[in-house]
């Protein structure tokens, strides 16, 4: 099976992506200058910044390709050369490089770049959850090459989310209720939740466009034996047994399953991790552990990308960045209806 993509790339993306080196494994587009969101009309929605990531084989290639090409793109960084930009990709925060606020063809643009071996990790371990909480979400793929491993990995991701969702749901929900859950997955423990980014971001990004959530996840629901999906009526029906949850808690990725185990295992016990995600089955708090653990990857991460995002961007950028999300988060406060206007 491979990950269902958006077909519809459109002249404005491949004029984009024809401004750079070609040698992606993977190119997408994601965010709220490609998807609707709600609260933003077809005219904001032109004036929004496009957001993509680019995953190669080789980033130090890359990188000295796209210097030649697009030397501006870069900080005080490239004064560094391509062999330590693609260090500071790899060893640092969620081991993507961005470069943002970069004019191309008449469009406003931020591109990461992530090199396709991390990625797969990213995708099957959830190490960072950074790129790999992206493609929880509708994402509009320009470009997949015949990576067999990638295409695995891409649907692993899918089917990892799914899974970890049910583990923090109750034993019936709504198709809404899982794609909320799926796509507040990479914003659990994320520092810029609490300033930088609009509250009601999950919402926004799920309610337009439920039907591109269902294109993405509607053939894993269908297949996976621990769910009866009634897909008419839009229901799902979950197994919240101890065994259930014991099975799901055993599908989950590695990164995941350990900072379960640090939070559930006493130091100095060393007990094995099948035993520890059996007690947690049968814990009736099992989903907020699951939460725990996912937001302990993901604040490590948001935290040291940030601090890295400072030095790729470049410190004007960074400030103009910042307060174009602040404003962001203040439209979307104003936009939230009182508590006298709700009753």
């Amino acid at each position: 099976m491979s990950i269902p993509a958006l077909n519809n790339t459109g002249v404005v993306y491949r004029r984009i992506l024809s401004q750079f080196p070609q040698d992606f494994s993977l190119a997408f587009a994601y965010g709220s200058g490609v998807f609707k969101q709600q609260g933003t009309d077809q005219g904001q929605m032109g004036k929004n910044m496009l957001d993509f990531v680019f995953a190669v084989d080789d980033p130090v290639t890359w990188h000295t390709m796209n210097l030649l090409q697009n030397r501006k793109h870069y900080s005080i960084l490239k004064l560094l050369g391509p062999t330590t930009i693609s260090s500071v990709q790899n060893d640092y925060g969620a081991s993507v490089y961005y470069n943002t606020l970069v004019p191309v063809d008449g469009r406003i643009i931020k591109y990461g770049v992530i090199g396709t071996e991390c990625l797969i990790d990213d995708l099957m371990h959830w190490k960072t959850m950074y790129v790999a909480g992206r493609l929880h979400k509708p994402v509009k793929m320009l470009l997949q090459n015949e990576n067999g491993k990638l295409r695995a990995a891409l649907v692993a991701n899918l089917k990892s989310a799914v899974t970890a969702s049910f583990l923090m749901l109750p034993e019936s929900f709504t198709e809404e209720d899982l794609f909320m859950q799926i796509a507040g997955l990479s914003y659990a423990g994320d520092f810029r939740m609490v300033i930088g980014e609009d509250k009601s971001k999950v919402a926004n990004i799920v309610i337009d466009n439920i039907q591109h959530f269902r294109i993405l996840y509607s053939n894993i629901l269908r297949d996976c034996p621990q769910v009866v999906y009634k897909s008419q009526q839009g229901q799902l029906e979950v197994d919240k047994s101890p065994e259930g949850q014991f099975i799901q808690l055993m599908a989950l990725p590695r990164t995941l399953q350990q900072r379960i185990t640090k939070l559930v295992d006493p130091p100095g016990k060393n007990r094995d991790v099948e035993e520890i995600l059996l007690q947690v089955a049968q814990d009736p708090d099992c989903g907020a552990v699951v939460q725990q653990g996912i937001s302990s990857i993901v604040k490590t991460s948001s935290i040291t990308q940030s601090i890295k995002g400072i030095a790729t961007a470049g410190l004007w950028k960074t400030v103009s960045y910042s307060s174009k999300k602040l404003m962001k988060m203040w439209k979307g406060w104003r936009r939230k209806p009182s508590v006298s206007q709700m009753s």
